[in-house]
């Protein structure tokens, strides 16, 4: 009988002890689901991506044109960065993730989308700090400065709940301002949060952005036999 909690991987970082795990849920018909941990915390779990998927679809979908340059801060399970390959208009798209074991994870093709990033040529790895690029030249290393049509970024739970304190000033008017100027005109900036959108974090968009909106994102969740929401920021430059 195979086990029920298989451990895939285990690295020590600079952020702490790094699990992917694939777990066969017997409650759930043997389901396999895959499942991240950073230290203490649960960071992700392939149960549950219907948010991390509406990012890519709601932030690219208000985009026109096509030849598409768009960064995704935060590779995860590659459920956001796999969305937006979807997209026919989308040229290139930098993925910028700080742990480079979970770059290896989708090299490797150990996480559901491994096999479907890895064979596409227009998706490239970047492995940064997303927040260090934002206060340096920017996302693209073959490109610096951009400009770029998107930047969906999941790396944080919310915008105040964060990975690491350092994160908070990206946050801040001052901080989302500096992200304005890597995106083109008529640019987008999308935001993945655990939480429904709140009204102060959108407040901070709409003082930086010309329009923002927040949307909730319902999904089914079987452990619980109920509805779990997550929350996706949309904010366009003029």
């Amino acid at each position: 009988m195979p086990l029920s909690i298989e451990e895939l991987d285990f690295q020590e970082t600079a952020m702490g002890e790094l699990v992917l795990r694939r777990r066969r849920m017997r409650s759930l018909n043997d389901r396999v689901v895959y499942e991240v941990k950073l230290g203490d915390e649960y960071l992700m779990s392939s149960l549950f991506h219907e948010a991390e998927v509406a990012l890519a679809d709601i932030g690219l979908g208000v985009l026109g044109g096509d030849g598409w340059d768009v960064v995704v801060g935060g590779l995860g399970l590659g459920y956001t960065a796999a969305a937006a390959l979807k997209f026919k208009a989308l040229k290139r798209l930098v993925v910028v993730e700080a742990l480079a074991p979970v770059i290896d994870w989708h090299r490797r093709a150990l996480v559901p989308n491994g096999e479907v990033l890895g064979r596409d040529g227009r998706c490239v790895y970047h492995h940064a700090d997303f927040f260090a690029l934002v206060r340096g030249e920017g996302f693209d290393p073959e490109r610096p400065g951009g400009p770029f049509d998107a930047v969906l970024l999941d790396i944080d739970h919310t915008p105040e709940a964060l990975l690491n304190a350092s994160h908070a000033g990206f946050y801040t008017e001052a901080g989302l301002s500096r992200l304005k100027t890597f995106l083109k005109p008529g640019g987008v900036f999308a935001l993945w949060s655990n939480d429904p959108p709140e009204d102060h974090f959108l407040e901070i968009l709409g003082n930086v952005f010309a329009r923002a909106q927040g949307h909730t994102i319902e999904f089914e969740n079987p452990l619980q036999q109920s509805t779990s929401s997550n929350g996706v920021y949309v904010a366009r430059c003029s």
